[in-house]
């Protein structure tokens, strides 16, 4: 489902980089220069190991690139993958629909009280989410959304 992503030059030599400092295997790189971010999608299950203890691969990795670095699970399934994306534990719900013009679309559904903390500072987490389920699964929109709890009225 996934289709082919061509990487640069640079993002080839960050995904050396990131291998050769962490030990964990990178799937994929992308440069977020709007946000003065690298994001690395690791496979699955190598998640601890290129965290590294106490964060020391991130931080050794931030002080070489001179920006931040963020990481990400990958998954087959979208909706594991958008779970990955977030802080799971934040997650009520996800899921991809079908939009009316034949385009996908991800519904996130998180709890009203961590709303904010789930989309990010001006969106960052967000607009990552947006990016990521492009480039894998072609998901065209990306809905964070939280259920205001019903008041009961006597």
């Amino acid at each position: 489902m996934t289709q082919s992503i061509k990487l640069t030059t640079d993002q080839m030599r960050l995904i050396s980089l990131f291998q050769n400092v962490t030990k964990a295997t990178a799937r994929d790189c992308i440069e977020d220069e709007k946000q003065d971010r690298v994001i690395f999608v690791v496979e699955p299950g190598m998640m601890g190991l290129a965290i590294g203890k106490g964060g020391a691969h991130i931080k050794s990795l931030q002080n070489i690139v001179k920006r931040n670095v963020e990481l990400v699970e990958f998954d087959e399934d979208p909706v594991k993958f958008l779970t990955n994306l977030f802080n799971s534990k934040m997650i009520l719900e996800a899921r991809v629909e079908s939009r009316p013009d034949g385009s996908k679309q991800a519904v996130v559904m998180v709890d009203p009280r961590k709303k904010g903390l789930v989309v990010g500072r001006e969106g960052r987490n967000a607009e990552k989410a947006r990016l990521l389920a492009k480039r894998y699964f072609n998901i065209t929109h990306v809905m964070i959304n939280s259920q205001e709890r019903p008041t009961l009225e006597m």
